[in-house]
């Protein structure tokens, strides 16, 4: 019997799949990549891993991040807290939480003493998802704190005091593109800061001013912050631009930058307006498995030294 030609390409009904062109590449690459998630369990860290995700120039993926990386660890069992630090409310639309003006949120516990267990809400999106959400009322924050005692370490005491009660593996702060207030209270409450860098023009404009801000708060404020983590977002592979920037962080910054970078994906942007994370609005989209990979090279890398 006459054996197939294992180079010929193989019949689905009435058409071919050819498994040499670049769209078989990519679903090959994808089923690849879903098996490995699928088999594996990621550690669980011994303490609290406490990171505030930052960049002072806007549009870099900083929500998205925060938003994807506390469900994808959420997924793989993790107990996680995402703090909603951005008068926005993004963080909180996308984990699908209520935030209406009115509604308890982070305001009330910088600026009114309440109690963090008093304002989390948990999220459907996962079990072990958990969120402090931001209301509207957050935008006049800055303001009010100024003439507050301690007013940089707000938002750190609440959470120190919920650490001592409460079981949690990850704490992600989402806070607003620029150094106030509320970024500084991020920054003392953190002990590790993850920069999401876009690979577009312009990328590392304003990071070596973001990087003396964080010694300073870290000299004066917090002695225990580290930047341990750098994202590549926003990487287009068709362009050349996309792969300079890449190449020029990863000089830059050889041990902080994760190996898993984040694409430009239809389904990353679209996942919020469902009031989701891409991770649970298409889980098998290369934007989910890229912030699974990204989640899970985070828990294995474990704390900084």
């Amino acid at each position: 019997m006459k054996q197939p030609d294992q180079d010929a390409p193989a019949e689905v009904g009435e058409a071919t799949f050819d498994a040499s062109t670049p769209l078989a590449r990519e679903i090959q690459d994808l089923a690849r990549r879903r098996q490995a998630i699928a088999s594996t369990t990621l550690p669980l860290p011994a303490r609290t891993r406490i990171f505030t995700i930052s960049n002072q120039k806007g549009g870099v993926g900083k929500t998205t991040t925060v938003v994807n990386l506390a469900a994808a660890l959420a997924k793989s069992g993790a107990r996680v807290l995402a703090i909603d630090l951005d008068p926005q409310g993004n963080a909180s639309t996308a984990l699908s939480v209520e935030h209406r003006e009115g509604t308890p949120s982070v305001y009330d516990v910088i600026v009114n003493d309440k109690e963090l267990e008093d304002v989390i809400q948990k999220s459907p999106e996962f079990d072990g998802l958990f969120v402090v959400p931001a209301t509207i009322d957050l935008a006049g924050a800055e303001i009010e704190l100024v003439s507050m005692v301690a007013r940089e370490q707000r938002l750190s005491r609440a959470l120190g005091r919920f650490l001592d009660e409460y079981d949690i593996d990850y704490v992600l702060i989402d806070c607003p593109p620029s150094l106030g207030l509320l970024t500084i209270n991020a920054f003392v409450a953190a002990t590790e800061v993850l920069i999401p860098i876009q690979c577009e023009y312009y990328a590392l404009e304003g990071l070596s001013q973001l990087l003396k801000n964080i010694q300073l708060i870290e000299r004066h404020l917090n002695p225990k912050l580290r930047v341990s983590t750098i994202l590549l977002t926003m990487y287009d592979s068709r362009t050349n631009l996309a792969h300079q920037v890449a190449e020029d962080v990863r000089q830059h910054f050889p041990d902080e930058v994760l190996d898993t970078i984040i694409p430009r994906s239809v389904r990353i942007s679209e996942a919020p307006s469902y009031g989701q994370s891409v991770i649970s609005y298409d889980a098998n989209s290369s934007g989910s498995l890229s912030y699974l990979e990204a989640a899970a090279e985070i828990a294995r890398r474990g704390v900084p030294r």
